[in-house]
């Protein structure tokens, strides 16, 4: 039996694939706790600097595997498994390395929940996007009452929940939900020179921005001060020191994370 989540790594960027394509890469015990140990091996690994996250096959992730959650016996083992699905969605917002969500088709439910927990989020053209909890009498899971609203405004985030609307990604776009939207033929080769260039960048940087931009309930004071803190010990690294000698020598910095 193939494992429900792929991992692999090229050149310090990770790629996860879920690989449940025969239904639409739904989550499901296996997928979720393949999932936590890919970000197991993403957080444990010093060389990987970027992790890309996709699905195998036509579909990005449709969400719950419904016969799954039907199945599970009571509310302690569904309590469980949405907590371990939520807790994905967290380790990925905290892990201190930026993830791309290459979405390659239909993102639903979680999925798309999934989809916003990743720093940047890349999309094949054709892929569709629902909210589509409300359909079958649920509200949303995997943080989406935190992320949606951030990415396109309260009201906006609203309409998506309440209606369940499939939407495409001209729209998901124009929304606020990607950051791209490429061709089929184009998708994975505009994802890659991206993570490239992330896994490039120095990774103490891109680790403090992430970290103090996803904490949204700083005032402007926090703001400040976290900023004199963390700049300060930037301004003492050698991936300091190597990125003003490369911009004064006019070449590229080669960042090492010290």
């Amino acid at each position: 039996m193939e494992d429900a989540v792929l991992f692999a790594v090229k050149d310090h960027v990770a790629t996860i694939m879920l690989n449940r394509p025969q239904s639409l890469n739904s989550m499901n015990d296996a997928l979720i706790d393949g999932l936590h140990a890919a970000l197991d091996k993403v957080e444990q690994d010093a060389a990987i600097r970027c992790a890309v996250l996709t699905g195998n096959g036509k579909a990005f992730c449709a969400g719950g595997d419904l016969p799954f959650l039907e199945a599970l016996p009571d509310a302690a083992s569904r309590r469980a498994f949405i907590i371990k699905v939520g807790a994905v969605a967290k380790r990925i917002t905290a892990m201190d390395k930026p993830f791309i969500a290459m979405v390659n088709g239909v993102a639903a439910g979680a999925g798309v929940n999934l989809m916003l927990a990743c720093d940047l989020v890349y999309a094949v053209s054709t892929a569709r996007f629902a909210q589509s909890f409300a359909k079958v009498g649920l509200i949303p899971d995997c943080g989406g009452l935190y992320f949606l609203p951030k990415a396109v405004g309260l009201h906006r985030a609203k309409e998506l929940m309440f209606t369940a609307d499939l939407i495409d990604a001209a729209t998901a776009e124009r929304f606020g939900m990607l950051n791209h939207v490429c061709e089929a033929d184009a998708l994975a080769g505009e994802v890659e020179k991206m993570a490239t260039r992330l896994a490039a960048s120095s990774p103490l940087s891109l680790a403090l921005i992430k970290k103090y931009i996803n904490n949204t309930a700083m005032s402007l004071d926090d703001v400040l001060d976290t900023e004199a803190v963390a700049q300060t010990l930037c301004m003492a690294t050698e991936d300091c020191k190597e990125g003003i000698a490369a911009f004064k020598e006019k070449r590229a910095p080669k960042f090492t994370g010290k």
